[in-house]
């Protein structure tokens, strides 16, 4: 008997509880910042058939996007009827995973009266992974870390002991990685452990049913939502600040009856370093976007994701093969978003925003290298800020606000708490988001050094330094992001490693989103609130908007 679609609704809405009970869990009981005060996670259920059926809100396209492909991965490479209760399968490797070695994914069976009926999911951030370390300056993979093929991380609820010793060994945060495995363990068995309930409370033997429900129902809304679209091609080409030199993102947007296509032929080759994007990580962040303007309310799963296909040339820099340098993938693969809307918003005009600071600055800080032989301090830290958005048809842009990745900035009393870093001024920087009838959101300004006394490490790998965020409809350009040592000291490239000595302040500036519509249109309430606030300061008012103080 076919099972009433109300009750399906009750159970995909429990569903949808128990990814975020996953999510929770993976953040609680984590032990690096990135994870624990950011939020770098995914979180997800799955079916029999590899298909995902909920994913965590929590989390970051980056990560869910490329979870959904992953499991079916795994699901190829072990055989369901060897599996059993207590196996929890693992790998890093970024073509499979999330496009970089430090992001660790974990697959287990859910049983339920002696059968696997399901699989819960969970990726996170590890902090480090050993070769040169969270950085753009590996020349291939072999120079970024451990890559950890899929195995059996446990086999019947015993921990592979020798597997986690291996990748203790190959870190420099031995004891941070070792309590971050833990939390990716504890986040798989807790949504097995409430999966299980879910079936035995509602009486149900398999998610067949279900499944099938949520499956047909996001895809079938996300369908509608194409249809009602405008059909045909769009083109748009995106120009970066590249590391070498600078880089030029292609896409072809084709918006089909039944499916939107997106296609990067054209777009620069790959680079000699580690800012090379896997395919499978540029469509987690081009699919995220798109989804973000056609049929949001869709929930996220593999019904609503099937009616989006990106293809790219082999070997252009958003489809970088192994072995290939690709640490910092996310410096490219964040900027995604604003090309895919470069395309959309010849398709779909006013419904799309401007282009925003989208690569989130994430800052690898680390010893010297002469530290380990004078017994100095050792650590290895990952901080993010992130910077503006771009304004929207009818909003401001968001200031500070993570955009597409979604990862929470960095505390400053988490991160004083566990790395000599002093973090002595970070504030919102007036005037850098672009102005318009909508004003592009703010970027920050942030000061840090030694707390210490020691020089240490930066390895660098940021956009929008030499390509601001444009504004659309006749807004203005966000601001740049700039780098430097001390007030004074000159500009320092987007990419690569800075020595910062002891007793120097580390300065930068997150970029401004930018502006949306003619500044002459925006409402001088709007202004004078801005004012107020120490948004626009009066001499910007006065020169953009011709308001008097």
């Amino acid at each position: 008997m076919k099972t009433p679609d109300t009750k399906l609704q009750v159970m995909w809405n429990r569903l949808l509880a128990v990814v975020e009970e996953q999510g929770q869990a993976l953040i609680r009981s984590a032990f690096s910042p990135i994870v624990r005060e950011c939020g770098d996670i995914s979180a997800g259920i799955f079916d029999i058939r590899g298909r995902m059926l909920a994913q965590a809100v929590t989390g970051t396209p980056g990560h869910i996007n490329t979870m959904a492909e992953a499991v079916k991965t795994l699901l190829g490479r072990f055989e369901i009827h060897d599996m059993k209760p207590g196996d929890i399968y693992m790998t890093n490797d970024p073509w499979i995973a999330s496009g970089h070695l430090n992001d660790f994914l974990l697959m287990m069976p859910v049983f339920f009266r002696g059968q696997v009926v399901g699989f819960t999911s969970c990726t996170s951030h590890l902090v480090d992974l050993g070769g040169l370390g969270m950085g753009p300056e590996g020349a291939d993979i072999y120079d970024e870390g451990l890559l950890i093929p899929p195995c059996k991380l446990v086999d019947g609820g015993t921990l592979n002991a020798l597997l986690l010793e291996i990748v203790k060994a190959n870190s420099r945060e031995p004891i941070a990685n070792e309590g971050d495995i833990y939390a990716l363990i504890a986040c798989c068995e807790a949504g097995a452990l409430r999966l299980a309930g879910m079936m035995e409370e509602f009486s149900i033997d398999h998610l067949d049913e279900v499944g099938d429900y949520i499956i047909d129902t996001s895809y079938r809304g996300t369908v509608e939502a194409i249809v009602a679209l405008e059909k045909g091609t769009w083109t748009y080409v995106l120009t970066v600040d590249g590391y070498e030199r600078e880089i030029e993102l292609h896409a072809a947007l084709t918006i089909a009856e039944d499916r939107v296509t997106l296609d990067f032929d054209g777009t620069s080759g790959l680079s000699n370093k580690g800012i090379n994007v896997p395919l499978n990580y540029a469509t987690a962040y081009s699919v995220f976007a798109l989804r973000c303007i056609i049929g949001p309310d869709s929930p996220n799963n593999a019904g609503s994701l099937a009616p989006f296909h990106v293809t790219g040339p082999v070997d252009c820099i958003l489809n970088a093969k192994r072995p290939a340098a690709v640490a910092m993938r996310h410096t490219l693969g964040q900027m995604t978003p604003d090309l895919v809307y470069g395309c959309l918003s010849q398709a779909l005009p006013d419904q799309v925003p401007a282009e925003g600071a989208s690569c989130m600055y994430d800052l690898p800080l680390r010893h010297v290298p002469e530290a380990v032989s004078r017994r100095d301090t050792q650590f290895a830290l990952e901080l993010v800020f992130s910077g503006g958005t771009g304004a929207r048809p009818s909003l401001d842009g968001l200031s500070a606000t993570a955009f597409p990745s979604g990862v929470w900035g960095s505390q400053v009393e988490t991160t004083e708490a566990v790395a000599p870093i002093l973090i002595s001024r970070r504030e919102l920087k007036p005037d850098s988001g672009g102005v318009g009838r909508m004003r592009g959101g703010l970027g920050q300004y942030i000061e840090l050094r030694s707390s210490i006394g020691e020089d240490f490490m930066l390895f660098l790998s940021v956009e929008r330094i030499l390509n601001p965020a444009s504004g659309r409809y006749g807004g203005g350009f966000g601001a740049p992001g700039r780098i430097r040592i001390g007030h004074d000291g000159p500009d320092l490239p987007g990419k690569g490693e800075v020595r910062v000595k002891a007793g120097e302040t580390l300065v930068f500036e997150t970029p401004g989103g930018g502006g949306y519509g003619d500044p002459g249109e925006r409402l001088q309430e709007h202004i004078q609130r801005d004012l107020v606030e120490g948004l626009i300061s009066p001499d910007a008012a006065r020169k953009t908007y011709g308001v008097a103080s």
